[in-house]
């Protein structure tokens, strides 16, 4: 078998995902431990793991593959994730920390909840929570299935297996641990996850820029009168568009609930300051590594069509990576591709049961419920990737505004402005959709893309209702 040492180290891999999942649910007490890990985890743990989470698939695989087709530029958008996480951690994660646990919250809508709806209202029914939960599952579901394919393209580019049972596997493994195991097994399992990730971008980078002549030869491309696109800000694609999307992508940072849930389980503003630094440097080693690749790809391989495919391809190429290169890289792709999976699993699950379920039909067997939820998800994002809508970055950016018109006012300035309640929450979630739907289909995003307008009418939405409301803090 060519690729005998990526089935070892997969296997090996598995073995420990499946050791955490067993570590995770001695841990799993009762709700808060499989939440959020008990609200007792260290910074340097959760710092891992918030940029294991954030780079997925989509980065190797998404990010990688569209330098090819932006070119320089496209590293605005690899500085703007990093920036916006440093901001996450300096202002969204302290207060969000300190409020989850004052007011006991384990999913997001709860604490849109607890901070929003009046004392005197039953908050566990109220439309807040229903809206912001049915937001947080349809994002979710949209991304599973962008990394879902990720997957699929991966193991069928590297080791031959049809696309269909590539997705089933990756559907059963990661299933199965974030099932059995909850956020401990999902923190544990993206530190190692983490490690791998970074190991793994820096050896595309080197491989990469060493088959294209070395990390000077992209001058080369300055001088190709066909690759001039490469190096204008406008180029590859409109300037202003290219801004909407690396702010689309970078604000989930603020308000994606896969990320800023690890805040919820910080065990005191010490572990803040120790992830942050963890988390910052990590993603900046992953996306400065992974971004150029496209590029650099010009100089390797042409008539390229489907920009997902470029990464693959080139790993799979002996004339670009040695056997072993490969068959390591497999791995870590594997990894970034699960670590953001079982992360998105559980926030969705937990959400689906704790604000959509069990406010209808409460059951004390809760853990067996989520656990029940984790796999119908599953199961049902990955049918829907066997039929992908769009490429990966075109589904994870659409997930990524969704997420900043719905929740960056109710978040951001919720956590810093008294101002604020449930109907100034609302009006700007559904304010902001509708102006991100209707830019999408009267094809203005050419020229602009959709977050600019949708989160600026979100935000000054939510101002303006707020002005005219009640305080809730």
């Amino acid at each position: 078998m060519q690729h005998w040492l990526a089935v070892v180290l997969l296997l090996a891999y598995t073995a420990m995902l499946l050791y955490n999942a067993y570590l995770g649910s001695r841990a799993s007490r009762g709700l808060a431990d499989y939440y959020v890990g008990g609200r007792n985890m260290g910074g340097v743990m959760i710092g891992v793991s918030f940029f294991a989470t954030f780079a997925s698939t989509n980065s190797y695989i998404g990010h990688a593959g569209k330098g090819y087709a932006y070119g320089i530029p496209w590293l605005i958008m690899a500085g703007s994730l990093v920036f916006f996480t440093w901001a996450s951690w300096r202002w969204v994660g302290p207060p969000l920390r300190r409020f989850a646990s004052q007011w006991d919250a384990l999913t997001i809508p709860d604490y849109l909840g607890s901070r929003f709806v009046a004392p005197e209202q039953d908050s566990s029914r109220h439309p807040l929570r229903i809206a912001a939960a049915l937001v947080i599952v349809f994002s979710s579901l949209l991304y599973l299935i962008a990394i879902f394919k990720g997957a699929g393209h991966l193991f069928q580019q590297f080791l031959g297996v049809p696309y269909e049972a590539a997705v089933g596997i990756t559907l059963l493994i990661v299933m199965l641990y974030t099932s059995i195991g909850g956020f401990v097994s999902v923190v544990r399992t993206d530190v190692a996850q983490g490690v791998l990730m970074v190991l793994g971008s820096m050896t595309i980078f080197y491989f990469v820029t060493d088959a294209a002549g070395g990390v000077g030869a992209i001058a080369d491309l300055k001088t190709m009168p066909d690759k001039e696109f490469l190096f204008e800000l406008n180029g590859g694609i409109p300037f202003l568009v290219l801004l909407g999307i690396s702010l689309s992508g970078s604000l989930k940072l603020f308000v994606d609930p896969r990320q800023i849930s690890r805040f919820y389980a910080l065990r005191d503003d010490r572990a803040v300051r120790q992830g942050v630094w963890i988390a910052v440097i990590g993603l900046a080693l992953v996306q400065f590594c992974i971004f150029p690749v496209g590029v650099y790809a010009h100089l390797i391989m042409e008539g390229v069509t489907d920009t997902d495919l470029i990464v693959p391809t080139l790993v799979t190429d002996p004339t670009v990576f040695p056997l072993w290169a490969a068959d390591f890289l497999i791995v870590a792709i594997v990894a970034a591709a699960m670590s953001s999976m079982d992360s998105v699993l559980l926030v969705a699950a937990s959400t689906l049961y704790k604000n959509l379920i069990e406010p209808i039909r409460h059951s004390r067997r809760q853990l067996q419920w989520t656990r029940l939820a984790v796999i119908g998800f599953a199961v049902v994002a990955a049918g829907l990737a066997l039929r992908p809508p769009g490429d990966i970055v075109e589904i994870t950016i659409f997930s990524g505004s969704l997420y900043a018109v719905c929740f960056f006012p109710a978040v951001v300035l919720g956590l810093h402005w008294r101002r604020g309640n449930a109907t100034a929450v609302l009006a700007s979630m559904s304010v902001g959709v509708l102006v991100l739907l209707l830019w999408i289909l009267l094809g203005l995003r050419g020229s602009l893309h959709e977050v600019f307008p949708a989160l600026l009418s979100s935000i000054l939405v939510y101002c303006i209702v707020s002005v005219s409301g009640k305080e809730k803090l």
